[in-house]
């Protein structure tokens, strides 16, 4: 009997490959037909993995085949991807196992024909675990003349675009780019943020070591606790808005509201509602916080999420940031954290890598731009404008504030010390911007620029 965690991964990544659903839409369809909490851990990690190391998967695939993706059928590569996954990654499962499985799924997918090659290939992979065809990392990782292998150990090894990890090769050197690349490809842990609506930090930690919760603190962000054991998913502290999952780099960007946004403060993009509620508990319940986003089901997400935490002060309004906003009088502080390309988030969203192309960047920054001079004009005179991506790229972060502020003489540039604990200067680039670095930092690779109007 096949395993019914293979079979779940396998209809998980075809969904993907078929661009029907991305990983996280995927993986929640697929737990829905599973029974066993052990099946939809694997499934979700299965998956997961695929996406992560897609690339040496790919490698492998062609050089122990000896034939181009593009000459076999989707199911069949989806199925290779995930049994060489696992014969690399899971070395507690049996090889024999996971060899059998792939067989057996490749005719239940209805490609009997290729059911020996299939067996071919996953057998050789096993044989050669210890010495895989991938390549190396080069000894002179300097050299012009070297950088074809430099980028085909980044890209392939590594497993990242090849024009993504050109990038960074470029903008951060070598070390740097193995050190991000390498980060992007270690699992992300859970992240918490202590809700202070509803609980305080002192209060919430006795009740998880009550569950047998471990968490231990975040490195930056003041609420950020980091889940090491234990399923407080699974508690009633979620239910209950004890407190929000939500990326530690992600909870940093409410700071830059400073710890007294003001009385009136809007949120334009608002789901699902982390820093809504972050914004909502600096504002001590108290006053107007408006929050906004396009789409019903990003709505009720927001509905749903500050409902839970218990924040009183927030109004919910559907709105479209690329059109002028529905509202004449002015608000003390503006938070757009915009659409963009994600290529911050690589770790906790391993697919993004390979739904991005570098043609991508231009029409997002366009959207960031138009949406921003939005934002700005709902900033009331002396008031703040924080504009934030969770992007990597220049192209959506700087060249987007120097636009803005190059259009819009009613603001100036203001440094995020001047707003951020003292604690958090470390994060500030030479610019004043909020800048979260993998490779420095330990966080996913977010940005932040303050802005001031004039009275």
């Amino acid at each position: 009997m096949i395993s019914p965690a293979r079979v779940a991964a396998l209809k998980i990544l075809t969904s993907i490959s078929a661009g029907s659903a991305d990983l996280p839409t995927a993986i929640a369809q697929a737990r829905t037909r599973l029974a066993d909490d052990r099946d939809r851990a694997m499934a979700a990690d299965i998956a997961t993995g695929v996406q992560r190391w897609r690339a040496a998967l790919d490698h492998l695939i062609v050089a122990v085949s000896n034939r181009p993706l593009d000459r076999l059928d989707r199911e069949v590569i989806e199925i290779l991807r995930l049994s060489i996954y696992q014969l690399l990654h899971h070395t507690r499962v049996p090889a024999s196992a996971v060899v059998d499985d792939a067989v057996d799924l490749t005719r239940k997918a209805g490609k009997r024909s290729a059911t020996g090659f299939v067996n071919a290939v996953l057998r050789g992979i096993s044989r050669t675990r210890a010495a895989l065809p991938l390549p190396p990392r080069p000894a002179d990782t300097q050299s012009p003349t070297n950088r074809a292998a430099v980028l085909d150990y980044l890209s392939i090894t590594l497993s990242h675009p090849r024009w993504l990890a050109s990038r960074w090769l470029d903008r951060v050197g070598f070390l740097a780019a193995e050190a991000w690349l390498t980060f992007n490809n270690t699992p992300a842990p859970l992240t918490l943020r202590v809700n202070h609506l509803r609980t305080s930090r002192e209060d919430l930690l006795r009740r998880f070591a009550a569950e047998e919760i471990v968490v231990a603190p975040g490195a930056f962000g003041p609420d950020a606790l980091l889940v090491e054991g234990g399923h407080p998913l699974a508690g009633p502290g979620l239910g209950a808005g004890w407190f929000v999952p939500q990326d530690e780099a992600s909870q940093l960007i409410p700071l830059l509201a400073g710890p007294d946004p003001g009385a009136r403060v809007l949120d334009t993009c608002a789901a699902p509602g982390g820093k809504t509620t972050a914004l909502a508990a600096a504002m001590q319940n108290t006053g107007l916080l408006v929050a906004c986003d396009v789409r019903p089901r990003r709505m009720a997400l927001l509905r749903q999420t500050v409902a839970a935490t218990g924040a009183t002060n927030v109004a919910l309004v559907q709105a479209d940031l690329l059109q002028p906003l529905p509202f004449r009088s002015g608000f003390d502080c503006v938070v757009l954290d915009a659409p963009c390309s994600g290529l911050g988030t690589i770790r906790r969203d391993p697919d993004i890598r390979w739904r991005r192309n570098e043609a991508d960047l231009a029409p997002l920054a366009a959207a960031a731009r138009r949406m921003l001079a939005h934002a700005a004009d709902a900033v009331a005179p002396g008031g703040r404008l924080v504009y934030a991506t969770c992007s990597s790229e220049p192209e959506e972060n700087e060249a987007v504030v120097d636009a803005f502020l190059a259009a819009d003489a009613r603001f100036t540039p203001r440094d995020a010390r001047e707003v951020l604990p003292a604690a958090l200067g470390v994060v500030v680039d030479a610019r004043g911007h909020l800048r979260t670095e993998p490779h420095l930092h330990g966080l996913e690779a977010f940005f932040g620029a303050v802005f001031e109007r004039q009275p």
